[in-house]
């Protein structure tokens, strides 16, 4: 890839008036030898698997198989046909569908890891629920994955995308970067807007642990990844406002880096500390493995 940075890519688009997808599309030419078309075509297939994961999440059980989620993503969808959520119709729907889409993956259903498993719920529900507010066709959101792709690969190589690595913050916080970003790029916004709005989701997003009860991708991963949504929704707003990241976003990336080092084993995905380790969290756990032993 020709950018490595942040900083790298607002100034390629800058000097050749690309968008962050259109050169990730390039790039990605570039590197594996496919043509433009080929690799669209193949994200355009991921976008159908998002699409279809908000569908079966919303629609049918999603029951994880230790009994600890499933349905929430559908509460909330139904929550705004009978109230007005405090977040507004909008933020609420994404919320329900990264839900959704989390607990697809919590009952072994068929979902796009976005970076990760973990957060997988984050981007759908930003996308899907963009597009059904704005009328996009797929093609624009299938574009907005390659912006949030060139995002994931400056995180991933220059910090975390896993949470074994560096907690919570390198899944959740990936995923809200990348979604808020896309969808400044979306919404019309500039690179460097986009590139704002990472900054200003991960630096709030720095230290967030990963302490999943009984090592599952469950609780608290799904409602991190309904929160997520609304917090990337509201990164967005902030950069098209104008609103910058006063610590510049790569640097911000840097910090993560810095603070997932520092960050006991114990709170990163290994269920030895955080809500894991809570009497209830220590309890639910004891009833998933007698569930599991043998009778």
């Amino acid at each position: 890839m020709r950018f490595s940075t942040l900083k790298d890519i607002v100034e390629i688009c800058q000097v050749e008036s690309l968008t962050i997808a259109e050169l990730m599309i390039a790039e990605q030419a570039k590197e594996t030898g496919e043509s433009p078309e080929e690799i669209v075509n193949q994200m355009t297939a991921y976008y159908q698997v998002m699409k279809e994961a908000v569908s079966k999440g919303l629609e049918s059980n999603t029951s994880s198989r230790s009994g600890l989620v499933g349905g929430d993503g559908r509460k909330v969808n139904e929550l705004i046909t009978s109230f007005e959520p405090s977040v507004g119709v909008w933020a609420a729907k994404a919320m329900a569908y990264a839900l959704a889409v989390s607990e697809v993956n919590a009952s072994m259903g068929r979902i796009v890891a976005t970076p990760t498993a973990g957060s997988c719920g984050i981007i759908p529900g930003v996308f899907v629920s963009a597009q059904e507010r704005f009328g996009w066709e797929d093609e624009k959101l299938v574009h907005g994955l390659f912006s949030s792709g060139a995002i994931g690969y400056v995180i991933a190589n220059n910090s975390f995308i896993s949470g074994a690595e560096g907690g919570c913050q390198a899944e959740v916080g990936s995923a809200i970067g990348m979604a808020a970003g896309a969808l400044v790029e979306l919404r019309g916004g500039t690179p460097e807007q986009a590139v704002h709005a990472v900054g200003l989701a991960l630096k709030n997003t720095l230290g967030l642990i990963c302490d999943p009860v009984a090592g599952l991708v469950e609780v608290p991963c799904i409602v991190r990844n309904g929160l997520g949504a609304v917090n990337a929704l509201a990164a967005a707003d902030m950069a098209l406002a104008g609103v910058r990241s006063v610590i510049p976003s790569d640097e911000v990336i840097g910090v993560m880096l810095e603070v997932g080092s520092k960050m006991p084993g114990e709170h990163r995905e290994t269920a030895l500390g955080g809500l894991a380790q809570t009497p209830t969290g220590r309890k639910l756990t004891e009833q998933i493995k007698a569930t599991k032993s043998p009778s």
